[in-house]
């Protein structure tokens, strides 16, 4: 890291903070405060909605996943733009009508208290362990790559966020998430365009895209129906839709998001404009590790992206394990360039009996490489025992500060904080919300006057901030901290959504019902993830088809029970 690269960033950061508290300024009133006075117009709803999904462990994590795994993680995505239509239809118009301050406030007019207040304490368990994670993941990987105190890390990005947000509110969260997500994006891009211009300069976009193709990575459509598999066309169109129903229709970190729109009309469109790049925007972040994934056929990639692990392994006796183990990887890599460049003249002469060989050649590369990768894993984990070896999550940041020029250093590490600002706001935001309405407001304090409940609010948002801080470690052993979040969000969206799809649709359950459903869905759920191979997608489809089936027999039950009674 240079003088210009810490400039970049810490300019970068001040900026935001500085002027997500100054443009938010002097919120007094709880409208104001929890719903920016329902003053933002649809790209505003749009942009904030986006920036709050695209965490940081979005642009750190998903770029390897591409590079692991290829685009099949695109197909989670599939199910977004129908669920944007469905809420669009049903519940934006609801929520505006009734002028609640949070999703969980229509359940009460509904059902009853009791199943308003389990519905919030859903959320609140999601939400609470999910803003850990996203503070995280970002301190995690840059403590890492920087050197830096992973738990000083922590405080600093949780600190920088709880300053304008506790200061300003959805507003303040709105107002920034704008500028956060134009920065990320163009960094972004400026990360893909400088994998593909440091590839041999023979080498075009196109034979770049069809190489990686031939080597597996654009498996961007799966047709098997497979339980088991979390990434196919049908985990993504139906699991999917069922996860993206709960998060945008019942999960207030977005559902505050749109509630701040100034109309019905601008938070429709700044939904369905949502569903519409999402995709894009998601195939973008993918295919800029696929780049990185080619660039590394003709550069030599690490042995082990985790830098700063492996140099700590190199302090004790299996250095020399791990030393020998890495000349093997350098002599496999040598075969590999070899390879590669044959592929690309395959690809241009279309010679097909020599891209098969190719591809053959190379999948045997690749299986060398892996085998050499599992034990030079295998060596640091009996060098530091306890150690999380999965370096996935380190493919991308690696990258870019060991190829990318000084400054852009800065820019790309300015996106890394800048998303996990974001997101994290949001979290925050929507947690003090449920926490100071729901709850708060609710059932402990309920006739206090506004400017009291804009104090509670500022409190709830900075204990929260703390909570994630002080959490955060729970997901040092993840697999991969994109699935990770998704998979605790998974958890509790499949009960959440079963309980508003009740609400809306199914006047017949009653709260009772509802209620008593709502406990055995979650059971069921929790009983997937740890005594089943299940993938985590359809947790959201068991958890929403549980609550409804259970309420509906509860229900008639109940109506039974009622009729012989009277």
């Amino acid at each position: 890291m240079y003088p210009i690269d810490w400039a970049i960033l810490f300019t970068t950061l001040i900026l935001i903070v500085v002027y997500g508290t100054w443009k938010s300024r002097g919120s007094r009133n709880i409208d104001g405060y929890l719903l920016g006075n329902k003053s933002l117009p649809w790209w505003n709803v749009c942009l904030s909605i986006m920036a709050t999904q695209a965490s940081a462990i979005t642009f750190l994590s998903t770029p390897g996943q591409a590079y692991e795994d290829g685009m099949r993680f695109l197909q989670f995505y599939f199910g977004l733009p129908l669920a944007m239509v469905i809420l669009s239809i049903t519940a934006v118009p609801i929520y505006h009508r009734l002028k609640v301050y949070t999703a969980y406030e229509y359940l009460e007019n509904r059902f009853d208290l009791k199943t308003r207040s389990l519905a919030a304490f859903f959320f609140l368990m999601l939400r609470g362990l999910s803003v850990g994670i996203t503070i995280y993941a970002p301190s995690l990987i840059l403590s890492t790559m920087l050197d830096w105190n992973i738990n000083l890390t922590t405080i600093f990005i949780g600190s920088l966020v709880m300053i304008y947000t506790v200061s300003g509110g959805t507003k303040a969260v709105s107002m920034t998430q704008k500028y956060q997500l134009t920065i990320i994006m163009a960094g972004m891009i400026i990360a893909g365009m400088t994998a593909f211009y440091k590839l041999p300069k023979d080498i075009t976009f196109t034979e770049a895209f069809q190489m990686a193709g031939e080597m597996g990575k654009l498996n961007l459509i799966n047709l098997s129906f497979d339980l088991s598999d979390r990434y196919n066309i049908w985990s993504g169109l139906i699991g999917g839709l069922f996860l993206f129903l709960s998060y945008f229709g019942a999960d207030q970190s977005q559902v505050g998001r749109y509630l701040g729109g100034k109309s019905v009309g601008q938070s429709r469109l700044g939904l369905i404009f949502n569903g519409l790049l999402k995709v894009p925007m998601q195939f973008i972040i993918l295919y800029i590790g696929i780049l990185v994934f080619v660039f590394y056929q003709f550069h030599q990639a690490p042995v082990f992206h985790n830098q700063s692990l492996k140099d700590k392994a190199m302090q004790t006796e299996y250095a020399e394990t791990i030393s020998g183990l890495e000349a093997q990887y350098d002599d496999v890599f040598a075969k590999r360039r070899g390879t590669a460049e044959k592929l690309v003249d395959a690809i241009r002469e279309d010679n097909i009996s020599m891209l098969e060989q190719s591809k053959k050649e190379m999948e045997q590369i690749q299986s060398e490489e892996k085998q050499i990768r599992t034990q030079v894993k295998d060596q640091i984990a009996a060098a530091i025992p306890g150690a999380n070896t999965l370096d996935k999550d380190y493919v991308f940041i690696n990258f870019v500060m060991t190829y990318l020029p000084h400054g852009l250093i800065g820019l790309l590490l300015a996106v890394v904080f800048s998303a996990a600002m974001a997101s994290t706001a949001s979290e925050l935001n929507s947690l003090a919300s449920t926490t100071a309405v729901d709850i708060y407001k609710r059932s402990v304090k309920p006739n206090a006057d506004d400017y009291h409940y804009v104090k509670a609010s500022k409190w709830f948002t900075a204990g929260w901030a703390v909570f994630g801080m002080m959490f955060a470690s729970i997901a040092n052993q993840a697999e991969n901290l994109i699935q990770f979040v998704n998979i605790i969000g998974s958890l509790f969206y499949g009960t959440i959504l079963g309980i508003f799809l009740s609400a809306f649709y199914i006047k017949y359950i009653k709260s009772n019902a509802i209620f008593i459903a709502a406990i055995v869905a979650e059971t069921v759920i929790l009983y997937c993830y740890f005594f089943t191979e299940v993938a985590f997608l359809l947790y959201n489809i068991i958890g929403c088809v549980v609550a409804v089936a259970v309420g509906l027999i509860i229900q008639y039950f109940e109506n039974q029970k009622t009729k012989k009674a009277s």
